[in-house]
């Protein structure tokens, strides 16, 4: 056992070249590894680059670009100068703790992927193995936190937290109460380092240039990915086609000659949740669907083959989510603890029993909430899971031959619920 404790806490040397030059016909990208000199115990300065890959055994390197600015076609690619995630220096990683790994850095990177769009409002985005657990908008940065938190208490459990704003004092007191793995922020508040630094393997990093986050919104890089074979697939990064709620299409389809429109429109609320629910879903593994309520995640559905089943993983996360949070609330206990003490006999079966009640009364929340799903719906009985649970408002790409369905679906729905269009699919694998 101490042995695989051991492989944990291991920085793997890595054969990785300081330099990375990638040419395409006449056009060169040049890219420098980033490693940090930290100090250690004793005092001495030891130079570290990522602690290990995906897994322990995995040498890996972060390598930021330096120069080149590629043009493929009509499609510009970032430029040197943008740096956030890859740029962090020695200055910027105010805690290493454990010293980060590619997944601690690259969580980072799907959040901020999400956070570009939701940057009107104090928003905390919190990522477990590179998809959003909790995502939330909220009157301060501190309840946007509390509000991401309680989205799933137990997934976020060792998560990344990533902030849209400088963090402060109280958010830090909010966040030393969990175990978290990787707080990232623009900048901290006086007073905000000394609490979140109790925890002593705490990554604590400030994301450089994170002011130009917003203009990464229709800018492309180049992603890769390696086949067994050690062949490459090259990749534009997809750009968002809604960059605000009036982006959104009319859900209309023809179907035998005959025009089917939705029956009522989308409110201003619910244009508000359906804008924050596809922005979140720029991050999130497909296939999904998620369901948004007051601009904080209810339910994510992540990864899943087929539509139906994704629908109902994020409900059934949804519920039990929900029941974690209401005996927390109450007990001050995760509700499997709940489920542990009853069984040891520490504790009366009806204390559940009232908390399941209350879950299913309540739908874990989702009534009039708002379905998210990154690709069209082949069938009715996708967004049939939604509408069971109260959703009220759905967003898709469209473009299925059996759009008028959904449409009807919604239509049929009691009460109707409004239903717009993406025009674009945003899976991400």
């Amino acid at each position: 056992m101490d042995d695989l404790k051991k492989m944990y806490r291991t920085v793997m040397a890595d054969h990785f070249p300081p330099t990375l030059t990638i040419t395409l016909g006449d056009q060169s990208l040049i890219y420098r590894k980033r490693t940090w000199k930290l100090p250690q115990a004793d005092g001495v300065l030891e130079e570290k680059g990522l602690r290990y890959g995906e897994n322990p055994g995995q040498e890996a390197a972060l390598y930021e670009l330096i120069n080149g600015n590629l043009v493929l076609g009509e499609g510009q690619f970032i430029r040197p100068g943008l740096g956030m995630v890859s740029a962090i220096t020695e200055a910027e990683m105010i805690q290493e703790g454990k010293h980060p790994g590619k997944t601690n850095l690259t969580d980072v990177d799907n959040a901020l992927n999400i956070l570009k769009f939701l940057l009107a409002k104090p928003a905390a985005v919190i990522v477990k193995h590179n998809n959003p657990c909790g995502v939330a908008y909220g009157t301060s940065l501190s309840d946007a936190y509390f509000r991401a938190n309680r989205a799933d208490r137990i997934a976020a459990f060792g998560g990344a937290a990533v902030f849209n704003r400088p963090l402060d004092k109280t958010t830090a007191e909010l966040i030393a109460a969990n175990y978290l793995e990787v707080v990232a922020a623009p900048d901290f508040e006086e007073g905000a380092v000394p609490v979140l630094a109790k925890r002593g393997n705490l990554r604590i990093l400030k994301v450089p240039r994170m002011d130009l986050l917003e203009s990464l919104r229709q800018v492309r890089f180049l992603d890769f990915k390696g086949l067994q074979d050690g062949g490459l697939v090259l990749q534009q990064s997809p750009v968002n086609a809604i960059q605000k709620k009036e982006d959104f299409i009319p859900a209309v389809a023809t179907f035998q000659g005959r025009e089917y429109r939705m029956s009522r429109q989308p409110t201003e609320k619910e244009l508000e949740d359906l804008y924050f629910g596809w922005s979140v879903e720029q991050g999130v593994t497909s296939n999904s669907v998620l369901y948004v309520k007051d601009e904080c995640t209810v339910g994510i559905g992540t990864g899943e083959q087929d539509r139906v089943g994704v629908a109902e993983i994020a409900v059934y996360k949804a519920y039990t989510k929900y029941a974690d949070a209401l005996c927390f609330d109450r007990l001050g206990l995760p509700y499997k603890d709940l489920e542990l003490e009853i069984e040891q006999g520490k504790r009366n079966i009806q204390e559940k029993e009232e908390i399941d009640l209350k879950a299913k009364e309540d739908k874990a929340g989702l009534p009039g909430s708002a379905m998210i799903s990154d690709a069209f719906f082949p069938f009715r009985d996708g967004v049939g899971v939604g509408l069971k649970q109260g959703i009220t408002s759905v967003v898709q790409p469209g473009g299925s031959l059996r759009d008028y369905e959904v449409i009807e679906a919604c239509n049929q729905a009691n009460p109707p619920a409004a239903m717009v269009f993406t025009g674009q699919r945003a899976f991400k694998h």
